[in-house]
């Protein structure tokens, strides 16, 4: 599967969409807390229960894939599912590190914090740009599709990755373009990585 073309085409769009919606709206809000705030319109109770979920459970399902995989693989005698699960599990370490440099680096305030009128779900720590959990689902889900290229993984790795990815806009604690930033790095980490095993 070509992830390089596929991300760099996501990263067109999203930069066209940008500049397109930008020009509609006041100077005093940009693309992206209006686009928060338009999400934020639509909330539920039950909606934020549900994403609230899905995010609290990130960090779980990021570290359970590859235990999960070597442990299987150590019973089983399978030495290529014991490679695969550290290739998972070092993908999305690699991306944990490289995501917490980059929010040392640009420091960007939370939404919450900044726009002192939007109203978050929930209220996270640390800086926002860009999306640690949009990067570690998204280099769980490339990293596990890079491992099993079949459709029935690829399906809902991304399904799920992109899940996470709206529920950090839902609740109000990333922008767009933090989601778009993350995105890019986890993918670009997993596949990285991926070329250099092969």
């Amino acid at each position: 599967m070509h992830w390089k073309r596929y991300f760099i085409i996501l990263f067109c769009w999203f930069t066209y969409s940008s500049e397109g919606i930008a020009q509609e709206v006041s100077p005093q809000e940009n693309f992206d807390i209006t686009t928060l705030r338009n999400i934020a319109n639509t909330r539920t109770d039950g909606k934020s229960r549900v994403f609230r979920t899905i995010s609290d459970a990130n960090n779980y399902v990021n570290i359970g894939i590859p235990i999960g995989l070597f442990a299987v693989g150590a019973i089983n005698g399978d030495k290529t599912m014991r490679q695969d699960a550290l290739y998972i599990g070092t993908s999305t370490a690699v991306t944990a590190v490289v995501n917490y440099g980059l929010k040392q680096l640009f420091k960007r305030k939370r939404p919450f914090r900044k726009y002192n009128n939007f109203v978050a779900v929930t209220q996270a720590s640390g800086y926002s740009f860009p999306s640690g959990h949009t990067s570690s689902a998204f280099s769980n889900a490339v990293s596990l599709s890079q491992a099993y290229p079949k459709w029935y993984v690829i399906g809902p790795s991304l399904l799920w990755s992109s899940s996470v990815a709206y529920s950090r806009m839902y609740l109000g604690v990333h922008y767009p373009s933090d989601i778009a930033a993350g995105a890019l790095l986890g993918s670009g980490v997993a596949t990285g990585i991926h070329w250099i095993r092969k």
